[in-house]
């Protein structure tokens, strides 16, 4: 017997089986050959929703930037007008009664946001200081409000399906936040707990606008309307409000919640 009749004989149909199965694994992604092996179907990765309603298609890239403020009417779109309060440049002022709020330009001009603010029971007046700054800021639902809705969640971490959107500033020792929403339709409303609500891209402008220990106003909701002029088109003169870089990179390996806005009291 030959050297090599002998290899082939000791070469079994059993191990050409298992020399085949390898050589298949090798030409297999890990992810779909173990999926295979043991009959399930590979996980996917975990994903972002892509639009700002959050409940289409999922991928996992932050969410495109999307033009909000065009959804919104007029009047609460991001704009310069004239501004007669003597606040000092870089102060915030909200105007509860008229769900504005105007960061302060100096010079008797000021930009003026359309916001959401407390609902009848929930508004107040006082002044804080931006004590802190957070890009999609994780989210605690207080104590109080879990007393109300006990099913909300002790936690949410940061994305885009968290009530507080892509943005945050938090005022002072208070449970009260400047932040972003999921659901711009909320805008110019008196729906929230006490916060001071925008939409993502407003928000986004203006924290890159607004420093750590900047004065925040916010007015009572009788106090009478403080800007002239924007309410049809807005003061136009001088220059036009600056768009700040809408940077949307979610924090990484988080977010599987999506809580809606409008479903937070």
């Amino acid at each position: 017997m030959t050297k090599l009749s002998a290899v082939r004989r000791r070469f079994s149909p059993r191990a050409a089986t298992a020399l085949a199965f390898a050589t298949a694994l090798l030409t297999v992604p890990f992810g779909a050959a173990h999926a295979q092996m043991f009959g399930y179907a590979p996980m996917q990765p975990l994903a972002y929703p892509q639009d700002q309603g959050y409940s289409r298609g999922y991928t996992n890239q932050a969410p495109q930037a999307v033009d909000e403020d065009a959804a919104l009417p007029e009047r609460l779109r991001k704009q310069i007008v004239s501004f007669d309060r003597s606040e000092p440049a870089g102060t915030i002022v909200i105007d509860t009664g008229n769900t504005y709020l105007y960061y302060v330009l100096g010079n008797g001009r000021a930009i003026r946001y359309g916001v959401g603010v407390g609902r009848d029971g929930f508004t107040w007046s006082g002044v804080q200081s931006v004590a802190r700054k957070a890009e999609w800021p994780d989210w605690h639902p207080p104590a109080e409000m879990i007393a109300r809705q006990p099913y909300l969640p002790r936690f949410v971490a940061g994305g885009p399906g968290n009530p507080l959107g892509a943005r945050a500033m938090y005022l002072g020792s208070s449970e009260y936040r400047i932040h972003g929403t999921n659901d711009p339709s909320t805008i110019g409303k008196f729906v929230s707990s006490g916060c001071i609500r925008m939409t993502n891209e407003d928000v986004i402008d203006l924290f890159g606008r607004v420093n750590v220990g900047a004065r925040v106003v916010v007015l009572p909701k009788s106090a009478p309307l403080m800007a002239k002029g924007g309410d049809k088109g807005g003061d136009r003169s001088g220059d036009a409000v600056r768009k700040r870089p809408a940077a949307t990179t979610l924090p990484s390996g988080r977010q599987a919640l999506s809580i809606a806005t409008s479903s937070v009291n």
